[in-house]
């Protein structure tokens, strides 16, 4: 017997073994409901905000210490804005709680700029090239 009429009488066969267990095993329900349950499953959806601006935040700053004094009422405390020069907190804490961080930068200011290292490659630039190679 040829490989191609071996083919022709085996394939139809396998055919109907495989749509009787995909159907009457209950398999092909199961994928089924399986993609369907993939396919209505909350997906996450990434929104950035917006970057907001120096001036931005300090406008906003400003709007909520005038709003704090409105709260405690512009005359008490003799018409003194108790907010003028304050910056806000780096981090939050409680009360009696030890500023011991692990962090390397814990006592560094969020807005602080840092040490400028720009310029720390540009002059030395062929030490640099000398060290790599």
């Amino acid at each position: 017997m040829k490989k191609s009429e071996l083919k022709k009488l085996i394939k139809p066969i396998i055919k109907e073994c495989i749509q009787e267990t995909l159907l009457e095993g209950g398999i092909l329900s199961n994928i089924i409901s399986e993609v369907v349950v993939g396919l209505s499953s909350n997906q996450l959806v990434e929104t950035k905000q917006p970057q907001r601006s120096e001036e931005d935040f300090k406008n906003t700053l400003r709007e909520q210490k005038k709003k704090m004094l409105d709260a405690i009422g512009n005359d008490s405390y003799g018409g003194v804005d108790l907010f003028e020069g304050t910056e806000p907190l780096a981090r939050g804490g409680k009360t009696g709680q030890s500023d011991a961080s692990h962090s390397p930068l814990a006592g560094v200011a969020p807005r602080d700029p840092g040490v400028d290292i720009t310029n720390l490659i540009g002059k030395s630039n062929k030490i640099w090239n000398k060290m790599r190679n």
